[in-house]
């Protein structure tokens, strides 16, 4: 099936739109009547240059408040329709979409419309051309797909048919198998995007909320399902109005929406397996096992200061890779890297952020299917080979330019610490560290979106609702997801003074900011910590009498949290308990956690106390040589 995105989905002038979608490797695009407009250039030539990049115009678009108006507005409707089907010959397009009409004096009536469209069929035909006919969310007569179906049922004309678009039905809450009754030839182009669930009037929340289909809380999937289940198999494009992407990268957005499409087709065959899609050979996406291991890239003169804290962490040093400056610390199921290279992507990464999180590892069912998946979903794949007699383990670019590595358990790269690595010593059960709980990355707010959609199209994952975190200095949003064994928090910096930001700004756009480890007694891990000298993250008095009033918790209880500095969250599943290391570096830290029963959350509430114990600090830490 041909993919296309209409212009107004993108930033930049008509040229620079073109230049980014077609870079996208999209089919074919729809031209939004006043990108064309804003441009000075000729319809031949604005055509001519879309053919240029290789893109087909699929679709000129919107020509509004047409049906069901009296004379002499009516007349006036025709003659603009004229003028609009010369200007679609000189551009080189057979479609127009007609939205439903809002206009004040419009009658409507089911009749009247069809009778309008009729006529105006006989008109597209000289033209050559044909009419889509959409009902909008907000139309003064017409707001339902049911209904502008029945005016072109009414209609009869072979250059009157039916678009359908995503958002007018969904938002509306309008069961999309209803599409399902149409005939697949009656329905002439068919446009998708997504919206967040929130209560919002429709039309504001479409001029400005709608997202790439996956990034959203509609259900596509299903609205897409029941398009093909007509038969179905004109263009899929994606009509987006959005805030941040008009503000953002073309480029970068034009290929999320692309990669969209691609998730969307592939969870629609793997949904409804009979419904005829163009898709690449895609493996189905995998939970992850586990987290094999995080790497750090610093320079060596800053490593011992790395190594001497993860130490206070109860990591021991177990092993040096056979040929690179890599050396391995091992605590239980924990396994972290410090890598000093001075060249290859590592010594790059830290000339670009200085000490940072520059690769995270994950055990998957089969490394080279999700590498495939991630492949055909548009992901850089990183490309530095091994030396000779080490693994090559595929990797793909991650947020900020990081590296997710991929390893299995049933292939040579099961064997990654006996083949790359030679053991310097045995590991122990150190502080009590038994894996990585989870891992959070930063990234500036408008690039949430699209991260989220990484994830969730890569992996089999689950995103939880989006929540606001509170710093002294403003709101930052935060997305959590989860696959399998790894849980993955996105935050989204926006505010300019937020910790987050100063982070990004500070790390020149790392990604990884903290990483939480798990233990099964977070007690006992704290008298642990105490002993080989960690720096724990004070917590003031204030938040344990807050917590005493929030809480029925036993004074024991409370008295031992306070002791530790630990913080504690509790939901109708379970009890959650943090305790955090000072800032470090340009303002990385850890976090050692412990779950109860079933809570799956991140202690939210907790985050607004952790950075202003933070911020109360000043910079990060210097962490001694040993």
């Amino acid at each position: 099936m041909k993919t296309g995105i209409a212009t107004v989905s993108i930033a930049g002038d008509f040229a620079a739109k073109l230049q980014a979608i077609a870079a996208a490797d999209y089919d074919g695009i729809e031209i939004f009547e006043q990108d064309f407009l804003a441009s000075d250039l000729s319809p031949r030539a604005a055509g001519q240059m879309a053919r240029d990049h290789g893109l087909e115009v699929l679709l000129f678009q919107p020509f509004r408040d047409f049906e069901g108006l009296p004379d002499p507005l009516r007349a006036r409707a025709f003659r603009r329709a004229r003028r609009k089907f010369a200007l679609m010959n000189e551009l080189g397009t057979d479609l127009m979409l007609i939205c439903s009409s809002v206009h004040p004096q419009s009658l409507g009536g089911i009749d009247r419309s069809a009778r309008d469209l009729a006529e105006l069929g006989d008109i597209a035909a000289e033209y050559g051309v044909r009419v889509g006919y959409e009902a909008l969310a907000w139309g003064r007569h017409v707001d339902d797909h049911r209904d502008a179906w029945e005016i072109v049922r009414r209609a009869d004309h072979p250059n009157i048919g039916l678009i359908l678009d995503s958002y007018h039905t969904l938002a509306r809450r309008i069961d999309p198998d209803t599409i399902r009754r149409i005939p697949g030839e009656k329905i002439f182009f068919v446009q998708l995007a997504d919206a967040p669930a929130i209560q919002m009037d429709l039309l504001y929340l479409s001029r400005h909320f709608r997202c790439m289909p996956g990034e959203g809380d509609l259900d596509i999937t299903g609205f897409l399902r029941a398009v093909l289940a007509t038969g179905y198999d004109g263009p899929l494009s994606l009509e987006v109005f959005n805030d941040q992407f008009r503000a953002g990268l073309p480029r970068l957005v034009a290929l999320d929406g692309h990669r969209s499409l691609i998730n969307l087709m592939d969870g629609v065959h793997r949904a409804e397996p009979g419904h005829a899609v163009d898709l690449p050979d895609m493996p189905a996406p995998a939970a992850i096992e586990r987290v094999e291991f995080i790497e750090f890239v610093t320079a060596p003169t800053d490593a011992p200061r790395i190594e001497a804290l993860l130490e206070t962490l109860g990591f021991r040093l177990t092993g040096q890779h056979i040929s690179k400056a890599v050396r391995r610390f091992q605590q239980n199921g924990v396994n972290i890297l410090v890598n000093t290279e001075q060249q290859g992507y590592a010594h790059s990464a830290f000339l670009s952020h200085g000490t940072c999180v520059s690769e995270i590892a994950l055990v998957v069912p089969d490394a080279a299917q999700t590498f495939s998946r991630g492949k055909a979903l548009l992901a850089a794949p990183f490309g530095d080979g091994p030396n000779p007699g080490e693994l090559d383990i595929p990797a793909l670019r991650g947020v900020g330019g990081s590296l997710l590595r991929l390893l299995d358990d049933h292939s040579t790269l099961s064997g990654l610490w006996d083949v790359d690595f030679r053991t310097i010593g045995p590991a122990d059960a150190g502080a009590g560290l038994l894996a990585v709980d989870h891992i959070s990355q930063t990234m500036p707010f408008d690039e949430m979106l699209s991260w989220t959609q990484f994830y969730t199209a890569l992996l089999a994952a689950q995103k939880s609702p989006m929540v606001d975190v509170a710093d002294p200095e403003g709101l930052v949003r935060s997305q959590a997801i989860k696959s399998g064994a790894l849980r993955v928090t996105l935050n989204g910096a926006e505010a300019r003074r937020t910790l987050a930001t100063r982070f990004l700004a500070d790390s020149f756009g790392a990604a990884t900011q903290h990483i939480a480890f798990a233990c099964d007694d977070i007690f006992a891990t704290a008298r642990a910590l105490s002993d080989t000298g960690f720096a724990v993250l004070p917590i003031g008095a204030n938040y344990y009498d807050d917590l005493d009033a929030r809480y029925d918790l036993p004074a024991d209880l409370l008295d031992r949290l306070k002791s530790g500095n630990i913080l504690y969250d509790q939901d109708e599943n379970g009890q959650f308990f943090q305790l955090y290391s000072r800032p470090f570096g340009d303002g990385l830290f850890f976090e050692i956690v412990q779950r109860t029963d079933r809570y799956e959350g991140y202690g939210a509430s907790n985050a607004p106390f952790r950075i202003a114990a933070q911020a109360r600090l000043g910079k990060p830490v210097t962490i001694p040589k040993r």
